[in-house]
C-alpha cells in the first residue's frame, strides 16, 4: 500500500512539473516565470509627431505665423494707408515680457520721405499698452526682418492684442513693401469687429492714440491688398 501511494505522489509531481514547463517562457525557470510569460509586452513608443515650427524655435515669443510662409509682400499708396492705423490681431497663450515688435520689411524706397511712423500694441479694450519711437529711419534701410524696440517693455498677460502700424509720408507704391502671407481678402474669414484679424481704424493720425474703439475696425483698405503683414514679438 505504501509503495502504491509513493508511486501516485511521484506521478502527480511529474504531471505538475510538465504543466509548469509548458506555460513558462523557454529557458526561464525563475519563480513566477509562467505569469510573466503570459503578460502583455510593454507598448513601444511611436514615432515623434511632426510639430509645426514654434516662435521659440527662432528665439521669439510669439508671431502672426511662421516666417517661412511670409513670402508675399504687401504694398499700398500713400493715400491708401498714410495716417491710418493698421491693426493686426495676435493672441497670446502665456504671459510674456513684450520688448520688441519684429517687422518683416520686404523692400525700401530710397526716395521716400517718411515721418511720424510708429508701431504699437493695443489690448482687447483698445488701450495703447506701448509704442516705439518714430521708426521712419528703420523703414529706409535693410529690407529684412528687424526688431523695433518699444519705448517701455510691458508684461503682457494671456489674451488678445493688436499690433498697430502707422505710416506717414510719401513713397513709391511698389517700393516700400512688407512681408506677408498670400491670404489677401480671406484673412478675416469668420470674424467681425472688434475681433478682426487685420483691419484699419481712424484717418489723419500722426501718432498712435491712447485709446481706439475696436468696434470701428474697417476692412475697406485691407481688401484692396493691404493685408496679412507678418509680425513677431520678443
Amino acid at each position: 500500500m505504501h509503495t502504491r501511494s509513493l508511486a501516485g505522489l511521484c506521478a502527480a509531481l511529474t504531471a505538475l512539473f510538465v504543466l509548469t514547463a509548458c506555460t513558462a517562457a523557454p529557458g526561464d525557470d525563475r519563480p513566477g516565470a509562467s505569469a510573466a510569460a503570459t503578460a502583455a509586452p510593454p507598448a513601444s513608443p511611436g514615432p515623434r509627431a511632426v510639430q509645426e515650427p514654434l516662435p521659440q524655435d527662432q528665439n521669439l515669443l510669439a508671431w502672426t505665423g511662421d516666417p517661412n510662409d511670409a513670402g508675399h509682400v504687401t504694398a499700398q499708396t500713400t493715400g491708401g494707408v498714410g495716417g491710418r492705423v493698421t491693426l493686426v490681431r495676435l493672441v497670446l497663450h502665456e504671459e510674456i515680457t513684450w520688448s520688441n515688435i519684429w517687422l518683416g520689411l520686404a523692400g525700401i524706397d530710397p526716395q521716400a520721405r517718411l515721418a511720424d511712423c510708429y508701431l504699437g500694441v493695443y489690448d482687447a479694450s483698445g488701450t495703447l499698452r506701448a509704442a516705439t519711437a518714430d521708426i521712419s529711419p528703420q523703414l529706409m534701410t535693410d529690407p529684412i526682418a528687424k526688431p523695433l524696440p518699444l519705448a517701455k517693455p510691458f508684461t503682457a498677460a494671456p489674451g488678445t492684442y493688436f499690433i498697430a502700424l502707422l505710416l506717414n509720408g510719401t513713397w513709391a507704391t511698389n517700393a516700400l513693401t512688407l512681408k506677408a502671407t498670400g491670404a489677401g481678402i480671406s484673412v478675416n474669414a469668420g470674424l467681425t469687429p472688434p475681433n478682426l484679424r487685420y483691419s484699419t481704424i481712424l484717418t489723419g493720425q500722426t501718432s498712435l492714440p491712447a485709446k481706439v474703439d475696436l468696434a470701428q475696425q474697417s476692412t475697406s483698405t485691407i481688401n484692396t491688398g493691404w493685408g496679412s503683414q507678418w509680425y513677431a514679438v520678443s
